[in-house]
């Protein structure tokens, strides 16, 4: 099988992208595991197809496989790579399109300079949608890590995060504690694990492991989850930059009832064929 492809990155979160309009695709979970491998694939922290529209009021489909073979429900940063590509392969002439995810539809925007704003839906809270074992929504939760109690916020932003403040973001234990936070048994389908040094009101720094990739040098829905956290807590103005290793992301969020706000970057490295 051999299949076309584009490298392309937001911040640094890089992923291969599939167009099956053009061509099938059809990806066993090992070959996935393959393409994402840095030393004997492509390389990459998530793979995305782009796909035909399931429903009528959508105009194409994203589907998002992290780098150990999962289908996720949700990738900012790799949903403003797929409109950068839509429309540099000629898909669409829209600068603003609706696309249909697991976790729901997204709009997506190219804005005048280039860069591309999300609209991510509404954040959501309630444990059993995020989903988190707890008996009721609170505000943050206690949850016990390595032997040690740590506070959280719990959320999604169509996919489960938890966030924790730190004050000091280089030292954060995230290679040694995320991956227990992502296969926690109070998060039954995982979790991304977030760590939040906040600098003002309007900026943050922000680590995240992702689930099932590892830490990669931005998240998009953990910037957005770091920031939902911290306006809920009253520590943050509904306008906020994240800082992550990879770069800037721009997120706004009015308050519960609205939908949150990503814009950023997307870059296109090279195209390419493999043989599978």
């Amino acid at each position: 099988m051999r299949l076309k492809f584009t490298k392309m990155h937001g911040l640094g979160n890089d992923f291969v992208v599939f167009d099956a309009i053009a061509q099938p695709v059809a990806l066993a979970r090992e070959q996935i595991r393959f393409i994402a491998d840095r030393h004997f694939g492509v390389g990459c922290d998530q793979l995305l197809l782009v796909e035909r529209a399931r429903r009528p009021d959508t105009d194409f489909h994203y589907r998002i496989f992290n780098a150990d073979g999962q289908e996720v429900e949700h990738c900012g940063n790799g949903a403003r790579c797929f409109m950068r590509f839509v429309r540099d392969e000629g898909l669409t002439r829209s600068d603003e399109i609706r696309v249909g995810t697991l976790a729901g539809v997204i709009v997506l925007r190219l804005e005048a300079d280039g860069q591309v704003t999300v609209e991510m839906g509404n954040p959501m809270f309630d444990p059993s949608e995020i989903p988190f074992v707890a008996r009721e929504r609170a505000l943050t939760y206690s949850l016990e890590v390595d032997g040690k109690s740590l506070e959280i916020s719990a959320l999604s932003i169509g996919n489960p995060h938890a966030i924790q403040l730190v004050s000091d973001i280089e030292a954060a234990p995230v290679a040694t504690q995320g991956l227990l936070i992502e296969r926690h048994p109070r998060f039954p389908q995982g979790a991304n694990a977030g760590y939040m040094q906040i600098v003002g009101r309007d900026r943050i720094r922000l680590r995240v492991y992702e689930r099932g990739a590892g830490e990669t040098l931005a998240c998009g829905t953990g910037a957005c989850a770091a920031v939902v956290a911290g306006i809920t807590r009253g520590l943050l103005a509904s306008r906020v930059t994240v800082s992550t290793r990879g770069g800037d992301l721009r997120i706004v969020w009015e308050g519960e009832g609205s939908a949150v706000l990503m814009t950023g970057p997307a870059v296109t490295v090279f195209e390419g064929e493999m043989e599978l």
